[in-house]
């Protein structure tokens, strides 16, 4: 396993490389994962980097200890310079490159997520929380207002009456509510939730093609700018006839005939054209 890069350490993540997974862990567990400026700007570094990484296919966040993230440490409540033109609001800075990560990102929530702690892994592709891990988008209790695009995503995933009832109450509620609303993909023990959080992204990295997970996870978010399919038909014409022509649309059919795992070599960064030109 590939530990920190000593080019880029960080104070607040781990972040290690193994079997095409990049496994990134919040550690702050003697602040119960409270989110800074720091953390905020490492997430986003972490990120990045794994999107960068051809040899990366799958990006697992997680976090030590017995909570999740339990939102922003009150004890180190630095934004930054919001003067500055260049500034960028906090979560954003992990959110926006995990909505715009070619590689499909996973969250294991082993204990408690709140705020920020839940609201900067909205754009995930998958959640996994123990039965016992407990959420709450508590701004309005704090006297803040939601952060990280968050009033987009969250509609987005559970519905507006859900996503209203959470938000104006500020209330806590469980993950077997989380998992009925559509926030959650599944719950697992405190045992099983990593085994099933790395199965899954075992299975990720090894039967997807990296070019499909990347023009399908971008653009289900992108096409729901749109208020009619047309955008998506626009997409469908410029996709398939390239797909048409892949190495990895070949692989996937001989593997499948043959009853064998797939070998896909295709690399969203260099297989695909700008996906920002397509999805415009």
């Amino acid at each position: 396993m590939a530990e920190n890069d000593s080019a880029t350490p960080y104070s607040t993540i781990t972040y290690t490389v193994d079997e095409a997974i990049a496994t990134i862990t919040l550690a702050r567990p003697h602040a119960r994962n409270g989110f800074t400026l720091t953390m905020a700007d490492e997430l986003g570094a972490a990120i990045t980097a794994a999107d960068q990484d051809n040899e990366v296919r799958v990006i697992l966040l997680t976090a030590e200890g017995d909570y999740f993230c339990v939102g922003m440490d009150f004890d180190d409540p630095t934004i930054g310079d919001f003067t500055d033109p260049a500034w960028e609001e906090p979560s954003t800075r992990v959110v926006r490159p995990m909505t715009n990560s070619n590689k499909p990102v996973i969250v294991a929530f082993q204990g408690p997520a709140v705020g920020v702690g839940l609201s900067m892994t909205l754009p995930a592709d998958f959640r996994l929380a123990t039965d016992s891990a407990r959420f709450g988008f508590v701004f309005a209790r704090r006297g803040l207002f939601p952060e990280g695009g968050s009033t987009w995503f969250l509609p987005q995933l559970v519905g507006l009456a859900k996503a209203k009832e959470w938000m104006l109450t500020a209330r806590l509620f469980t993950a077997q509510e989380a998992l009925s609303a559509g926030l959650l993909t599944s719950l697992h023990t405190p045992e099983d939730l990593l085994p099933a959080a790395y199965a899954l992204a075992r299975d990720l990295a090894t039967n997807i093609a990296p070019t499909s997970a990347a023009l399908i996870r971008r653009a289900l978010v992108a096409m729901t700018a749109h208020g009619t399919p047309e955008a998506a038909f626009a997409l469908d014409k410029k996709s398939i006839p390239h797909a048409s022509t892949t190495p990895d649309l070949a692989e996937g059919i001989s593997s499948f005939l043959q009853k064998r795992p797939p070998k896909f070599t295709g690399v969203a960064a260099t297989d695909l054209p700008d996906l920002e030109d397509w999805l415009a």
